[in-house]
C-alpha cells in the first residue's frame, strides 16, 4: 500500500498557484485560512475542487498571531495517530515551524516543511528529467532515510521505482542503480548494499 502524503497549507502565509502538481500521488490536501480571510482566488478553489474528498478547507478559530501555526501542529498530531506511516508536508514560508518539524522528526514522524508545493520530495524526484537529475533526487532521499535504507539491489530498486509515478523500465532501473556505484554512492557486494552517501544535502 502506497504511502499517503498530507499537504497543510498556511494559506496566510502561501497561496500556491501550482496545485495540479499534487495530481497522479497519493495527497490529502488540507488548506489552514485565516479568521480573517473571507476570499480564495477562483483559479485554487477550483483547482483545490478536483481533488473532491482529498482535499479541504480549515477555517480556524481566532485571529492570533501563531493562531494558524497551533491549527496546522494540532492537525500533525492527530493525523499522524490515526496514519503512522504518512508523509506530512507543511506548505510555508514561515521558519517557526521548523523546531517542530524537528521534535516530530525525533519522534519517528515523517515530516517537511516547505516553501512551495513543488518543493515536496516525491514530486522532485517524479519531475526529474534526466539520469542525474533522478541520481541526485535518489541520493537525497535516501540520505534521508538514516538506518531504513534498502540493503539489497532488488530492495533498492523497489524503492526507487516507487519513487517515480511511472513505472521505470528495468533499463531505466539498472542505468540509474549503474549511476549510483560509478559515483560511488553505493557498493554492491553479491546482492548486498552499502552506502557512502553525503551528509550535507
Amino acid at each position: 500500500m502506497p504511502r499517503t502524503n498530507y499537504v497543510l497549507i498556511d494559506f496566510e502565509n502561501v497561496q500556491p498557484k501550482n496545485i495540479e502538481l499534487l495530481k497522479n500521488h497519493l495527497f490529502k490536501i488540507l488548506v489552514f485560512v485565516g479568521e480573517n480571510q473571507v476570499r480564495v482566488p477562483f483559479e485554487l478553489a477550483n483547482a483545490i475542487q478536483e481533488f473532491g474528498n482529498d482535499a479541504k478547507y480549515i477555517k480556524i478559530s481566532g485571529n492570533g498571531s501563531n493562531a494558524l501555526d497551533f491549527h496546522i501542529a494540532c492537525y500533525i498530531g492527530q493525523l499522524s495517530a490515526e496514519d503512522k506511516d504518512g508523509y506530512y508536508h507543511i506548505i510555508s514560508k514561515d521558519t517557526g515551524f521548523d523546531p517542530l518539524v524537528k521534535h516530530l522528526r525525533g519522534k519517528k514522524i515523517k515530516v517537511n516543511r516547505v516553501n512551495d508545493l513543488a518543493e515536496i520530495p516525491i514530486l522532485r524526484i517524479s519531475n526529474a528529467t534526466d539520469n542525474d537529475e533522478k541520481v541526485n533526487a535518489i541520493v537525497k532521499n535516501l540520505a534521508g532515510r538514516g538506518q531504513s535504507r534498502p540493503r539489497k539491489v532488488k530492495t533498492l530498486s523497489n524503492t526507487i521505482n516507487s519513487l517515480f509515478t511511472k513505472n521505470l523500465t528495468e533499463n531505466e532501473l539498472n542505468s540509474i542503480i549503474k549511476s549510483l556505484k560509478v559515483k560511488n554512492y553505493i557498493t554492491v557486494n553479491q546482492e548486498n548494499i552499502s552506502y557512502n552517501l553525503p551528509k550535507n544535502l
